[in-house]
């Protein structure tokens, strides 16, 4: 690199200390742990950049790697990053500069890989992201939606924002709370294991094959130290289990990831208690916003118009981006999208699997 203050750190970071890192940044978020990336995508394909100035860490990324072996050409991915957003501190963007160089020195150029990168920018960081990145060669993924959102911004306090939900969501809200229900928060297995069980018997009332890997969810759970670990929260209704959310807050954005509700868990409103819930512990958290966890009001209506009623603000996240000097990886990452595209199917169709032999389990004992 150009400026002597910068310095470039390629995978001599050790675990404890990626992830002490990574409370340092507001944009970081579950995807960017080590952790998850070691679960989903095998801890042998991944890769850490470190940028520091001065010294001082003010840039990480966590990549995926895949390659063909023997020609060691294929792709470097960096979902919902690189983290440059230092926590409590005004936006640098000569740092992303360097920080975006120095993705591109290492894995572009040096490796010959295709970089592809979906950063964490929703606010009006995107124009200057996507001008950082354009400057550098990167093309905007057209093939690939950008991330949809309602981001519930959560400054206000919670007097204000109970104020600012949708009337009729509010009401919900309210005869929630004379149900009788109580909320249970943890991050145990045990209680993740009461999130599977109230999951299936959401799965056998809609009858969809789900897109998450929830047992992946679990592992990573079990990996995650103590800090980044999501916040499970149940609701119970004498004793029983009836409604189920999960979230994650790393950085300034808390996240909605998991949710699962059972037929009383219905009736007695358990999911607006839930999400009432959610927004005390983010706010506990000194979170920002909350990011609702990903809206498609065509293919999912119902869960829109539930999300919609908290009245957080319709976003779109900037979308992915990508760079390539070798034709040969280019053409390697094309060809391997085409079967990614088949194998997905399989996937889905083996997670369901999964869990309905999870569910003639429960039935059996």
């Amino acid at each position: 690199m150009q400026d002597s203050a910068y310095t470039i750190e390629v995978d001599q970071i050790e675990k404890s200390a990626w992830s002490d890192a990574l409370l340092n940044f507001d944009d970081a978020t579950i995807y960017q742990t080590w952790s998850y990336g070691a679960i989903h995508w095998r801890e042998s394909n991944l890769s850490h950049l470190v940028l520091k100035r001065e010294g001082e860490v003010i840039g990480l990324a966590q990549l995926s790697i895949k390659k063909i072996p023997v020609v060691n050409l294929g792709i470097a991915y960096i979902p919902w990053g690189p983290l440059w957003q230092k926590r409590g501190n005004p936006k640098n963007y000569e740092d992303l500069k360097h920080l975006i160089q120095a993705l591109k020195e290492e894995y572009v150029i040096r490796r010959r890989l295709l970089l592809r990168i979906a950063p964490n920018v929703v606010d009006d960081a995107q124009e200057e992201m996507r001008s950082l990145l354009q400057m550098e060669g990167f093309q905007l993924n057209k093939s690939i939606p950008p991330y949809r959102t309602l981001m519930l911004d959560l400054s206000p306090s919670l007097q204000e924002l109970r104020k600012g939900l949708d009337q009729k969501w509010r009401n919900q809200l309210n005869r929630a709370e004379k149900n009788g229900m109580t909320v249970i928060e943890g991050d145990s297995d045990e209680l993740y294991h009461k999130f599977m069980n109230l999951q299936n018997e959401t799965l056998d009332r809609k009858k969809y094959i789900p897109g998450v890997d929830y047992e992946e969810f679990r592992e990573v759970q079990k990996e995650l130290p103590e800090p980044l670990k999501m916040k499970i929260m149940l609701c119970e209704y004498e004793g029983e289990p009836i409604t189920a959310a999960i979230g994650t807050s790393i950085g300034n954005t808390g996240i909605y990831l998991l949710g699962a509700s059972g037929d009383k868990g219905l009736q007695l409103k358990g999911a607006y208690l839930l999400q009432w819930a959610m927004i005390q512990w983010f706010k506990e958290r000194n979170c920002r916003w909350y990011d609702l966890g990903g809206i498609n009001p065509d293919k999912n209506p119902g869960v829109f118009h539930f999300k919609a009623g908290l009245s957080g603000k319709d976003v779109y996240h900037i979308g992915q981006f990508e760079a390539c000097e070798s034709l040969l990886s280019s053409c390697i990452v094309n060809w391997g999208e085409r079967w990614r595209v088949n194998y997905s199917k399989m996937k889905l169709a083996f997670i369901e699997l999964r869990n309905r032999s999870f569910r003639n389990r429960l039935f059996l004992h």
